[in-house]
């Protein structure tokens, strides 16, 4: 059964127990995805309010934009967990000739690329909805502030939490110029994501 296809009481008992997946990598995108959701229903609590005419273009563009983003971070809930057990596999198989020696050697360094590029992905998603969630700071209705902040924070969480996976494999990924521009952009991300939250944050609860 898929991650996301289970009840969230499942999800918890399985996320606590003693197996290495799921684990802070489905988590993030998980809470990215909570993100998404928390301000497309910002936004759709204010598309079609008259006193709200001025926010309409924003919310429209924000709610239209965000969608697609809460579908692929949801489906990467599962594709970090696959991505992990990938990793395991290929540490399980057989070194006992050459030839195994070899073949278990690549398909660690490729199942160490995947565990990288599905993080980077998260959190290329989790900033981009945190971009678009700052457009509805100051204008979106004022009774979802809070639902919006803390929408922030969860794209927040997203961003952070996908930034440590990507940094615990990157030292596995043997492809140079791909590390280098893992590591180069995502303490971009990182950086940004951390300056925007902040600001939103700031934002919203002094409008409390």
């Amino acid at each position: 059964m898929k991650l996301v296809d289970m009840k969230v009481n499942e999800f918890l008992d399985v996320l606590k127990s003693d197996a290495p997946a799921p684990g802070g990598g489905s988590v993030s995108a998980l809470s990215g995805a909570e993100g998404c959701a928390l301000f497309v229903m910002v936004a759709d609590l204010t598309l079609g309010k008259e006193k709200y005419a001025d926010f309409q273009d924003i919310c429209a563009a924000a709610k239209e934009k965000g969608l697609p983003l809460y579908r692929e971070l949801t489906a990467a809930v599962d594709k970090d967990t696959d991505a992990y057990n990938l990793i395991s596999d290929a540490f399980k198989l057989p070194k006992g000739t050459e030839e195994e020696k070899a073949a278990r050697k690549k398909a660690i360094a490729d199942g160490t690329l995947v565990a990288t590029e599905v993080p980077f992905r998260t959190m290329q998603l989790g900033y981009e909805g945190l971009k678009l969630a700052e457009t509805l700071v100051g204008h979106s209705n004022p009774n979802c502030a809070s639902d919006l902040g803390v929408g922030i924070l969860q794209l927040r969480s997203c961003v952070f939490g996908a930034w440590m996976n990507v940094l615990i494999n990157l030292p596995g990924v043997k492809d140079a110029e791909k590390a280098s521009y893992f590591g180069a952009e995502g303490q971009k991300m990182y950086e940004e994501a951390s300056v925007i939250s902040s600001r939103c944050f700031s934002a919203i609860t002094e409008s409390l």
